[in-house]
């Protein structure tokens, strides 16, 4: 069993910075991908960027947000800049077994949930 434990949301005016992280207990994440998908108001939840053995990005976040982890640390994070207020959602961090096979933007394939932080984006 994982726990994720998430930080970080907040108010931010377009163009600015911030960083997601995601804390795990129970297990060890090296054993684990890690994803981090986002819901807006009224939207399904969506892909947004995923690390395993490299690193996957939606479209729309690519060469703006970037996925890391830490293992000696047990967390794994996201850093966003260049905000837009397209990108208000609350975001969400997930960990997938590496045992089986890996679908990076498969949100059914996770097996662990973050409880969920809220990125809000003002222009």
């Amino acid at each position: 069993q994982v726990q994720l434990v998430q930080s970080g949301g907040a108010l931010v005016q377009a163009g600015g910075s911030l960083r997601l992280s995601c804390a795990a207990s129970g297990r060890t994440l090296s054993a684990y991908a890690m994803g981090w998908f986002r819901q807006a108001p009224g939207k399904e939840r969506e892909f947004v960027a995923a690390v395993n053995w490299s690193s996957d990005y939606a479209d729309s976040v690519k060469g703006r947000f970037t996925i890391s982890r830490d293992n000696s640390k047990n967390a794994a994070y996201l850093q966003m800049n260049s905000l837009k207020p397209e990108d208000t959602a609350v975001y969400y961090c997930a960990a997938q077994s590496r045992s089986g096979t890996y679908y990076a933007r498969n949100l059914g394939k996770y097996d662990y949930w973050g409880q969920g932080t809220r990125v809000t984006v003002s222009s």
